[in-house]
């Protein structure tokens, strides 16, 4: 549909991300799920910018299956971002890289940072800094830069919701030299505050549903009304009624966009 979401699993979007800690250089990963995606066919400047991404992986089911529907990639499993943020946790703890956590409500951080010492005890968590939820300020990116450097942190997690943690990442990039991941409702998970689906829902492209169920007023504009025209736009590509404009990627960051 015109945003480049890679052909990656869990192993491989793993290495990349610790390829680049280890050689200190910039990366930026998301999690899309289908409403990310609709993020960009909505937006060609916030589509610029996604394709603009060292890694996007294919969140839920639906992206899953959209690769294997348009572009035959066979993959056998979705890449969940709370789950690959578990996966990228323990291997930060096993190698020592410390960790900066950036985003989310000053509760949720505190509940992050505690259940995480707890289930992965030997992680090092070298920042935690809540979300301001407004428009970033003149040389705010590089303060907050200078607050990763000087907190030691070689990976920044970033819990913002979409698609404003991709925004900001973006615009973060030229500053850090090292992995900034986009990982969502990751944090809210990991610090116990959601639930997960049932397996079996996840399996059968459910896990939407769940969600939709537990944050009704919330989600349900993502759910009900981007999820039927993702499944339009597919079909459209699908059959050749459609063709997708991708466009180039943009390096530049939103003006102004979120901290």
């Amino acid at each position: 549909m015109g945003v480049l979401v890679d052909v990656i699993d869990y192993d491989a979007a793993v290495a990349k991300v610790f390829a680049a800690a280890q050689q200190q250089r910039p990366f930026i990963l998301t999690a899309l799920a289908a409403h990310g995606v609709m993020t960009g066919v909505s937006d060609r400047r916030h589509n610029a910018r996604l394709n603009a991404f060292d890694v996007i992986v294919p969140d839920g089911q639906p992206v899953r299956w959209a690769l294997n529907l348009l572009h035959q990639a066979e993959l056998r499993e979705w890449v969940s971002g709370p789950e690959l943020t578990h996966r990228v946790l323990w291997r930060a703890a096993i190698e020592e890289l410390p960790v900066y956590l950036y985003g989310s409500t000053p509760r949720t951080v505190a509940r992050l940072a505690g259940a995480l010492t707890r289930t992965v005890p030997m992680l090092r968590i070298a920042g935690a800094e809540p979300s301001r939820f407004r428009d970033a300020e003149p040389g705010e990116y590089a303060r907050i830069a200078e607050r990763v450097n000087a907190s030691g942190a070689r990976l920044v997690l970033v819990g913002l919701g979409c698609p404003r943690q991709e925004s900001f990442v973006h615009a973060m990039r030229p500053l850090l030299a090292m992995p900034l991941l986009a990982v969502g409702a990751a944090f809210d998970y990991h610090a116990g505050l959601l639930s997960y689906a049932p397996r079996w829902m996840q399996r059968n492209g459910l896990a939407w549903l769940w969600r939709l169920v537990l944050e009704p007023r919330r989600l349900w504009r993502r759910y009900l009304v981007l999820g039927p025209r993702y499944l339009v736009r597919l079909s459209a590509q699908k059959v050749g009624l459609w063709e997708p404009h991708v466009p180039v990627p943009s390096h530049r960051p939103a003006e102004p966009a979120p901290v």
